[in-house]
């Protein structure tokens, strides 16, 4: 006699049955691309397959990737060798460990940006996602837990979402990575960076981060990857890195969707 519930075998229809679940998944796709046709995540063009961009489009975004600093991701015009850095990290190197980003933030990426960050593009997060997971592999290979930058309670409340978690998410879920979206509190509304020289975006941001208590053992010891949406001067990253690490993280790494590139001087 058998202990709890037996497995029926599959009755001779199952097959039959599975095929016409998926002929009707098919069939339903195809009848929802033909009332929606799915369009380019920048103009709206039509595309081929949801979650992309067209040709044109494409063209104009500059996606990033070697030959780049060790430390920053600062793009390189030529190839300095394994483990160049550029200026500013020969002179002081940031407390974060690297930073990747997908693309530049310019005239061309804005768009995207905006409209996922401010205009409810939500549906745009999954296929950031596949773009984060290609600009960061070496990244997320370390990476113990995912922690999105946090938004403060009033700026969550009027948005309604948090761009980095959805970024956090969609990398967590591609990669098999643990997310954390509330490891990280920001407890003090900042002002906004966008005027803000380097110096005074440190300023702005001192004592704004702090880790959960209830959250702390989630990255104790743990290597850590820091999601955000755009990678300016650094300061939201470096400020959110020491926090972390003042918590007892053992590396933390950062991945961006787009980071601004300054011409050099």
């Amino acid at each position: 006699m058998m202990n709890g519930h037996a497995h029926q075998a599959p009755g001779p229809d199952a097959p039959v049955r599975g095929g016409v679940a998926a002929s009707l998944g098919r069939f339903a796709t195809r009848t929802l691309d033909v009332l929606l046709p799915p369009q380019c995540l920048r103009c709206g063009a039509m595309v081929d397959a949801p979650g992309v961009l067209c040709a044109p489009c494409w063209e104009r975004i500059v996606f990033l990737g070697p030959p780049e600093c060790e430390s920053c991701g600062l793009p390189f015009e030529y190839d300095a060798g394994e483990g160049a850095l550029c200026g500013a990290c020969t002179r002081q190197r940031p407390p974060y460990r690297r930073a990747r980003a997908a693309m530049v933030y310019d005239d061309a990426s804005r768009r995207l940006v905006l409209a996922f960050k401010h205009g409810d593009r939500t549906d745009t997060a999954p296929a950031f996602g596949r773009w984060l997971v290609r600009a960061g592999g070496d990244l997320i290979a370390d990476a113990d837990v995912v922690a999105p930058v946090p938004l403060h309670w009033t700026r969550l409340f009027a948005r309604r979402y948090n761009q980095a978690a959805l970024l956090g998410h969609a990398v967590g879920r591609l990669a098999g990575i643990p997310v954390v979206p509330d490891v990280l509190v920001r407890h003090r509304r900042t002002p906004s960076q966008g005027r803000l020289s380097p110096s005074a975006r440190h300023r702005n941001l001192r004592g704004a981060f702090a880790v959960a208590p209830s959250r702390a053992a989630a990255i104790k010891g743990r290597r850590v990857l820091l999601i955000d949406d755009v990678l300016t001067t650094g300061a939201t990253a470096a400020a959110c890195t020491r926090t972390l690490l003042r918590a007892g993280a053992r590396a933390v790494d950062v991945l961006t969707l787009a980071r601004v590139v300054r011409p050099a001087v």
